[in-house]
């Protein structure tokens, strides 16, 4: 966003005599508490934002590669790849200019700066009109399958982008460093001729940018949660309905959670392009609580993923074991092969209780073993039957110091014959 400061014509630091727009996170200030402060939320706000936007990327990637990406899914990892690049790229460039009070980053990040940072924002802007849109259209029919093709997710996702860094293109031709009361400063410095148009460009960029795609998405986003009001309990795929529900509302909180916290910045906005010559130019404390209010937006949307979603935490659970389980090696690559056994058998040699150490006669056998076992099968025996033949088969005919010899004479004249 464009950190804008209107410096007053009795600043004591900078001996400014006219307004003066500056850029890129730089606002000349004598407090040191500013100096510090804002730094430290910044930094706060980067390392809770980079661990839930890291999660978030980590779930929808493990999903992507589980099954096939939905649009919804990409759309919020667009949503999450922009948060992350405002906390890698921009909030340590804001963090830094508040600091030390000097701009000493360079002309490339001066003038890069503040367009990053709106290109970033419209990207994510543009996709919650997206997400909206696909929100209304799964909450209409929550059974229907709805099948995109990566091409079109692709086509939509590079759209979003081409537009988003379209919309704030002047902010990078006026935007430069420059040499003010003996310091170099970052600021927007615009020619007389192309004055008309930057002042038409301070009141269409918030319209376009912020007041219409809330507007689209808040339309949207109603028209869903009717949809899901208005079907009850009525409808046979009662899961779907609650999931369409829950989904509808995550969405819609981070539609409304993103506006507010937008809110400050976009009155920065208006105020410092609109102020009059010897009119109040906006306090220092709320330049910087509204920058810190907008880098806090790529912070709370993984958090209200974790809060709402229950799918997304199952998933969450689910890339955390399988990141366990690679880590930890199998039983058999732990262990480690004897000195003395230097012989190992190959990976494709069959095991002994494997089929295919069985010889191919005993599988398939004879003709003649085959008819015997079909015989049988169909002629099975009773276990008593069973049971006298084999008592019989193996009583002994000759047994020695038999005490009652005469009782087995009729036995041995059997076994003789």
């Amino acid at each position: 966003m464009l950190a804008a400061a209107l410096a007053a014509s009795n600043s004591s630091t900078m001996n400014v005599s006219a307004h003066l727009h500056f850029v890129g996170g730089y606002v000349p200030s004598d407090s040191k508490d500013w100096r510090t402060i804002v730094p430290a939320l910044l930094v706060a706000v980067c390392l809770v934002g980079f661990m839930g936007n890291v999660c978030v990327i980590g779930v929808l990637l493990h999903s992507a590669w589980k099954g096939k990406p939905s649009m919804i899914h990409s759309l919020i990892l667009n949503l999450s790849l922009a948060d992350l690049s405002l906390l890698l790229f921009s909030a340590p460039v804001r963090a830094t200019a508040y600091f030390k009070g000097v701009w000493d980053l360079g002309w490339f990040v001066c003038k890069s700066s503040d367009w990053f940072i709106h290109t970033c924002m419209a990207a994510k802007s543009l996709t919650i009109v997206a997400v909206a849109k696909v929100c209304f259209m799964y909450a209409s029919d929550p059974a229907k399958q709805v099948s995109i093709r990566s091409c079109t997710i692709w086509s939509v996702l590079v759209a979003i982008w081409a537009v988003a860094s379209l919309l704030p293109l002047p902010e990078w031709f006026f935007s430069t460093t420059r040499l003010h009361a003996g310091v170099e400063v970052c600021l927007m410095d615009v020619p007389p001729m192309a004055e008309e148009f930057m002042a038409t460009f301070g009141k269409l960029y918030p319209l376009l940018a912020f007041c219409f795609p809330s507007l689209f998405a808040s339309f949207y986003f109603w028209r869903a949660y009717g949809q899901c009001k208005k079907r009850g309990t009525k409808t046979q795929n009662l899961r779907n309905q609650l999931r369409s529900k829950q989904l509808t509302v995550m969405l819609l909180s981070i539609a409304v959670t993103s506006a507010v916290l937008w809110l400050p910045e976009w009155v920065a906005w208006l105020w410092i392009w609109h102020v009059k010559a010897g009119g109040p130019a906006p306090p220092q404390g709320f330049i910087a609580l509204s920058q810190v209010l907008l880098f806090s937006i790529s912070s709370a949307n993984p958090l209200i993923f974790l809060v709402m979603s229950e799918e997304f935490k199952e998933d969450l659970k689910s890339l955390w074991r399988w990141m366990i389980t690679r880590k930890q090696p199998t039983a058999s690559e732990s262990q480690k092969t004897p000195a003395g056994n230097s012989e190992v058998p190959p990976d494709n040699a069959p095991s002994p209780e494997s089929p295919a150490s069985i010889p191919e006669k005993e599988k398939t056998g004879s003709p003649s073993s085959n008819t015997e076992k079909t015989e049988k099968a169909q002629v099975p025996i009773l276990p008593d039957v069973e049971q006298f033949w084999h008592e019989r088969d193996t009583v002994p005919c000759v047994q020695e110091n038999d005490p009652i010899p005469w009782e087995r004479e009729d036995q041995e004249t059997d076994c003789d014959k």
